[in-house]
Order: C-alpha cells, then sequence, then structure tokens
C-alpha cells in the first residue's frame, strides 16, 4: 500500500526528493491518527485483509477498538451474556487443553465449569482441532468465529420450529450457529425429558434475540414487576408442558378480573392480589386463552394437564412490541 501523493509531513522529512527518486512512501509513514482513521473506516473483510500485511499492521487491526463497532453492528441484538460466558468458557477450555498433558483443568477452567450452564451437551465450537485454530479472547477472534459458525452459541427463537402452532407467540432458548451462504441459522433446542434434540434450519435474523433475562429455561424467573402490573400492559411469561421441560417465553397482556365491569374510572383490578393474563390469540373457550396469577406470593403454578406457569417480565420497549405483532398468526389458534 502506498501513497503518490502527501499535503503533509511524516516519518519521511523531504518528500520531494524522495518523488524525484522514484520513492514510494508505505502507508506505515502515515502520522499515527491519520492511519487509525484509515483502519476505523474498514470493514471487518478489509480489516482482515489489511492485518495480513505485515506484523505491524496485523497488531494494529486486531485491536478490540476497531472491532466493537462491527461486532454491536451485526451481532448486538442476539449476543447476550450467556453467549459472553460460552465464548470465554471456550477461549479458557482451548487454551487449558493445549498446555494440559493429562487433561486435568487448571483453576480457571475448574471455576468455570462450575458456573458454566450444563444445560448444553454439545460442544460449542466445531472443527476447531486444526492447527493455528485456537482463538484468543480478542473482539476480532470471536467476531471471526461467529461468522464461521464453528461457534454455537446461546439465544432464543422465536416460534420455534418453523413457527409450530404448538409454539405460536412464544420465544425458546436454543443453540445456535450461522451460515454464511444463506445468512441464517441452525439452532439446536435441548432435549427434555423422552424427547431428542430438535433441530431447525434456515432460522432468519428476524425470529432471533439475545435473551432479555439472564435466567436459565430450567429456572423460575423472579419477577420485579408484579406490583405495578395492571389491565393493559404486555407481558411475557415462562410456561412449559411439565417439569421435565425447560421453560419458553410466551406473550400475553394483562386483562381484567371476572368482578371488573372494565370501566376504566372504577377498575381496581391492579389493587388486586390476584392478575388475570389473557393470551388473545386463543380462540373464546380454550383453555389458553386465560390465566391468573398471584401478585404477592407468585411462584410456578399450574398442573400436569394445563401446564405450569412461572415468572413474568413487561414488555415496554416499542422494538419488541413491534416483533411480537409481526409474529401474530393470521388464524386464531384452538
Amino acid at each position: 500500500m502506498f501513497l503518490k501523493r502527501m499535503s503533509f509531513s511524516s516519518k519521511v522529512d523531504n518528500f520531494e526528493e524522495v518523488e524525484e527518486g522514484n520513492g514510494a512512501i508505505s502507508v506505515l509513514d502515515l502520522p499515527e491518527l491519520v492511519l487509525e482513521c484509515i483502519i476505523e473506516r474498514l470493514p471487518p473483510d478489509s480489516l482482515c485483509s489489511m492485518a495480513g500485511v505485515c506484523s505491524s499492521l496485523r497488531n494494529r487491526c486486531r485491536d478490540d477498538h476497531f472491532w466493537e463497532k462491527h461486532m454491536k453492528n451485526k451481532w448486538g441484538r442476539i449476543i447476550g451474556p450467556a453467549a459472553s460466558r460460552e465464548w470465554q468458557w471456550h477461549v479458557a477450555s482451548t487454551k487449558d487443553s493445549s498446555h494440559s498433558k493429562r487433561g486435568r483443568p487448571n483453576g480457571l477452567m475448574r471455576i468455570l465449569s462450575i458456573v458454566r450452564p450444563s444445560w448444553w451437551i454439545k460442544p460449542k465450537v466445531d472443527d476447531c482441532s486444526k492447527p493455528n485454530s485456537s482463538p484468543d479472547d480478542s473482539i476480532m477472534s470471536w467476531f471471526l468465529a461467529l461468522e464461521s459458525g464453528r461457534f454455537w452459541f446461546p439465544a432464543q427463537v422465536y416460534n420455534r420450529e418453523n413457527g409450530h402452532v404448538g409454539f405460536m407467540l412464544s420465544c425458546y432458548d436454543a443453540e445456535l450457529s450461522y451460515d454464511q451462504r444463506t445468512d441464517t441459522f441452525q439452532a439446536r433446542y435441548p432435549p427434555h425429558g423422552r424427547r431428542a434434540m430438535a433441530i431447525e434450519n434456515n432460522v432468519p435474523w428476524e425470529r432471533l434475540r439475545a435473551p432479555p433475562v439472564d435466567t436459565s429455561p430450567h429456572d423460575l424467573h423472579i419477577s420485579d414487576c408484579l406490583n405495578e402490573l395492571r389491565p393493559g400492559d404486555h407481558i411475557e411469561i415462562q410456561w412449559r408442558r411439565n417439569k421435565e421441560f425447560p421453560y419458553g417465553w410466551w406473550y400475553g397482556v394483562v386483562g381484567h378480573l371476572e368482578s371488573c365491569d372494565r370501566n376504566e374510572n372504577y377498575c381496581r383490578c391492579h389493587q388486586s392480589d390476584t392478575v388475570a393474563l389473557e393470551f388473545n390469540h386463543y380462540a373464546p373457550g380454550s383453555r389458553w386463552r386465560h390465566t391468573t396469577v398471584n401478585r404477592k406470593e407468585h411462584r410456578e403454578e399450574g398442573n400436569e394437564a394445563d401446564g405450569f406457569y412461572g415468572g413474568i417480565r413487561k414488555v415496554s420497549s416499542a422494538e419488541e412490541l413491534s416483533t411480537w405483532k409481526r409474529l401474530w398468526p393470521s388464524d386464531v389458534l384452538e
């Protein structure tokens, strides 16, 4: 990479003399601030190309500062704390395996093995045993691992299993792998009970999100919004078919109690210990249309016939509401 003209001085004191001698100015002769501005404007593929020019540019182009915006712009919406922990686990496990002769984990690995979620049973990165494939903890390394599809990360999928009617207006945890060829994802849903792991291909970006709360799908979410819920509020509630199943998040709204005449001037539903929840994508009379939860002593409620309802989170952002409305089924469900 060379410059034919310069309107400023750099490491070369006399540009005219170099030009007369048929010399050329390397991009490394640019002032630090100018070079940084150039690198900052490069897209990811150009950053990788520039990093292959020489060791000096490689060190510069791998800097987290230049990759943070690329990571945020492309992956920020579906990468959450769980995915970040999974990446740190992978980096630590790879480093440990390369330094351990007998596979005995070091101190960091022993700690991570305690706090790492145990409900994924398959490796998160495939085919990483090739030479020079060991990742570091840089953002560039993480970005490229995501792009390649070798790194499986936890996120959530709306209307899982190609919009199966049994999962309409829900969002479930899954492992995801990116496919650059189709710009879609493969999803692996964890096994539960006697059911094997379910796999879904060609999942588009718009059906994905980062988990809004850092709660395992097998744990009850501790609700912090119950006292403020009132009719008309939009919510998501945990629900699972039985105790062996993981929770999914299901969309609904806060409704009025049967004793309320729905007159806004006289409604006192928000003062009751009982909160009525409505799932209006189900037909009137359906057993899935209504349920109630206790506002003061909320815990998992339900039975083997109707499933079990867990924690509640209030949905307030316009983006989240827009997503649920976009996913609304065209036909009323029974």
